[in-house]
């Protein structure tokens, strides 16, 4: 069986990265077991570099490089070369989301984020809070 290829949103992806006895820790060892294919592209990628940067975290420089180093390689890299196509997402910061799943095709954008969780109707991707999405792999995977 393929590992799903999903787009994981930064607040998630910062959730399992920077707090190991979170409720989506699960999601750190999915990618790190080749359970899931996290895909990635320039401006998410920019985004979660941007956001590890913030003073609330207080992570040194060689921090992110530690958490950049464990996810970043099991990315797939995407290149997104169109926002259009999209569902409407008020916040500029969440359109590079939908853009990439839409792009790679993607089995499921993850995300917790209210307004492009309201979109999930428009959307040609599936887009799934991180419980339906842990559902959907336990379903498929027995």
């Amino acid at each position: 069986m393929t590992a799903p290829r999903v787009v994981l949103d930064t607040n998630v992806l910062l959730s399992a990265l920077l707090f190991p006895a979170h409720s989506l820790a699960w999601l750190r060892h999915a990618w790190q077991s080749g359970s899931i294919r996290p895909l990635a592209s320039r401006a998410t990628t920019e985004e979660l570099i941007r956001v590890l940067a913030h003073p609330k975290f207080a992570l040194t420089e060689d921090d992110r490089e530690h958490l950049l180093g464990d996810y970043l390689p099991r990315c797939e890299a995407i290149a997104v070369l169109s926002f259009s196509g999209i569902p409407h997402c008020p916040d500029p910061f969440d359109r590079p989301f939908p853009a990439l799943a839409l792009a790679a095709e993607a089995d499921a954008l993850v995300t917790g984020d209210k307004g492009l969780l309201a979109r999930a109707g428009s959307s040609a991707v599936p887009i799934l809070t991180p419980v339906e999405f842990r559902e959907r792999l336990v379903e498929e995977t027995g």
